[in-house]
């Protein structure tokens, strides 16, 4: 690889030729700021923060777009770039909402704390001020047009994820993001995978907040409250009070949900294991009885959405099971709410997901096995952790505790759910044991595990090779279902997530800075937790899960019987654009 010297504000540094300013700086450990840059999905120099002065070149430059040469000489803090830069920022408050103490991205936005570094003066610029009013027309989303500085990364990421529902709108100082012809998000076929959300430097975009009605319910005398958690939600809690990225935070997680004053405190893993059970069954009946193959995972209702939207002649390679969050949902207003004497009525569910699409999900048909909604509240992880923040709870030094038995109890199956290729690692654990008629010792499946966008693999099982497939982020989930859609896959099994990455990855997760997101793989990081709990648990297969077991004997009747089926799958819809 070729290599060019320049200097960093006097820093020798060699980079690769054909490196930017932005990536010379970080080689030599200096962070120019940015507002719009993403690496490798959104590098368009748009918003004229990272300026900086270097020889050879004509005023300021960008730093993430223009390149560094050999003997080049940069500097990132001169007098003339701070000047320019605080200007700019001044220029985006002109016409920026600033009703900083209301807003949900507070103390954790970007445009925030690079005015607060610059000292701007908020009311340096005043005039015209297009004021917007704001998209709620869908369930997990709210577009504030008056806090957008015009970045542009929530447009790069949702083209990221091939459905490119939103873009810019008009010109000059009108120009406004929004979908074509301004019309609501909820008009698209938006998969509602929340990724612009979790991209937005500002609060312009952001989650349905819905903790207040998690608030009145536990309020409410006469409701039985109850809150089970994905599994990737113990990897990423954390980052919201300062922990390194990363940490199982599983029973600090459990403590603050106790304390805020849930009635039980469920793990959505247990619905995880069952969601492999009934998916494994599902498997090996049609691979026995002819069935449509390629089946393909149905936990993800972003991909879920997507496939109804992009590809709704074949939804039948959709499996027919609920995702784990309501099947969790199910089993609680059912068989649980029988043990305890519960009227379903009076039992309000919540869950805490990475994924603002499971707010979508709650509202779909076919979602009430009880009569009732499955699920009633989705909140994110996020929305947790600003529930946790207004109890006043000290996440870090809280004590650890356990889920309450026995829908709190789990096999490393299901914790691996979170990432991407989890859930394929799964049932590959439980469909070798059904069709070997084995207890299988080697359940590591490692093929399928990595952060790939796709994956492919061919297992051998009973003798026969089985090919299966994995694919997170809508772009490669497009990928497959093109293969499919042209008779060009041989693959039996699929799994797609939604998000790139997983769950670990979806759109509800903790917020981190883009010099973070461009310097961390988060996907990796986050699944490594979860990949390191499965490891160290003593039952790693699903259907050896004794709730599992316990809940098939008691309730249902067996493996693959009707009331199984009735609770635990679903329908789809072939939805237009």
């Amino acid at each position: 690889m070729e290599m060019i010297n320049c200097k960093v504000n006097g820093i020798a540094v060699s980079v690769p030729k054909g490196s930017t300013i932005l990536e010379a700086a970080r080689a030599a450990g200096v962070e120019i700021p940015t507002l719009c840059y993403m690496k490798k999905i959104n590098e368009i120099g748009a918003c004229r923060i990272c300026v900086v002065e270097a020889t050879g070149a004509r005023g300021l430059v960008t730093a993430c777009v223009y390149p560094a040469s050999e003997g080049m000489e940069i500097k990132t803090n001169t007098e003339k770039v701070q000047k320019a830069r605080k200007t700019t920022l001044e220029l985006m408050l002109s016409t920026h909402d600033k009703k900083c103490l209301s807003c949900s991205r507070s103390t954790n936005c970007e445009l925030q704390k690079l005015c607060l570094e610059y000292g701007v003066d908020e009311g340096a610029f005043e005039g015209y001020k297009p004021v917007y009013e704001l998209d709620e027309s869908t369930p997990h989303l709210v577009r504030d047009n008056n806090k957008c500085i015009l970045c542009r990364r929530c447009v790069a990421v949702c083209k990221e994820q091939f459905v490119s529902v939103i873009g810019a709108n008009d010109r000059g100082i009108d120009t406004s993001i929004g979908s074509a012809f301004k019309v609501k998000l909820s008009e698209t076929p938006c998969i509602s995978c929340g990724q612009c959300v979790a991209v937005c430097p500002t609060g312009a975009l952001t989650e349905k907040d819905d903790t207040e009605k998690v608030w009145a319910a536990l309020a409410d005398p006469t409701k039985h409250v109850v809150v089970q958690t994905a599994p990737s939600i113990r990897a990423t809690l954390g980052e919201c009070f300062g922990m390194p990225i990363g940490t199982n935070v599983e029973g600090k997680m459990v403590s603050a949900l106790r304390r805020l004053g849930f009635d039980k405190v469920f793990d959505t893993d247990f619905a995880a294991d069952l969601t492999i059970v009934e998916e494994a069954n599902e498997l090996v009946e049609r691979i026995n009885n002819g069935g449509v193959l390629p089946m393909i995972t149905s936990c993800s209702p972003g991909w879920v959405k997507f496939c109804e939207f992009y590809y709704p002649n074949l939804i039948d390679h959709l499996s027919s099971c609920k995702s784990p969050q309501q099947m969790a949902g199910a089993v609680i207003k059912t068989y649980y709410a029988n043990k305890m004497g519960i009227d379903p009525k009076d039992i309000v569910s919540v869950s805490v997901m990475p994924c603002t699409a499971k707010k979508f999900e709650i509202g779909r048909p076919d979602q009430s096995a009880s009569g009732y909604p499955d699920v009633d509240i989705a909140l994110t992880t996020r929305e947790l952790a600003k529930m946790i923040d207004r109890a006043g709870l000290k996440f870090t030094m809280l004590p650890d505790e356990e889920f309450d038995s026995p829908l709190g109890e789990d096999t490393g199956a299901a914790v691996i759910f979170g990432a991407t290729g989890g859930v394929m690692e799964a049932a590959l654990r439980t469909a070798n044991d059904w069709l070997t008629g084995k207890d299988n010792l080697d359940v590591d499946f490692h093929a399928v595990r990595g952060t790939e966008s796709i994956k492919e693999a061919t297992v051998k099982i009973n003798g026969a090779d089985i090919k299966v497939a994995v694919a997170s982020g809508a772009t490669a989930a497009q990928k497959v279902m093109e293969k499919i859609k042209n008779g060009e896959a041989d693959w039996t099994f699929i799994e797609i997530m939604g998000c790139p990455g997983g769950c670990v990855n979806g759109g509800g997760q903790p917020i981190q800075p883009q010099y973070v997101r461009d310097t961390v793989d988060l996907k990796a990081v986050r699944a490594k937790a979860l990949y390191d709990q499965d490891a160290a648990m003593s039952i790693r297969k699903s259907h050896e899960s004794p709730v599992v077991k316990a809940l098939y004997s008691e309730w249902y009747d067996g493996f693959g019987g009707h009331k199984a089926h009735h609770d635990l799958h679903t329908t789809y819809v072939k939805r237009t654009k």
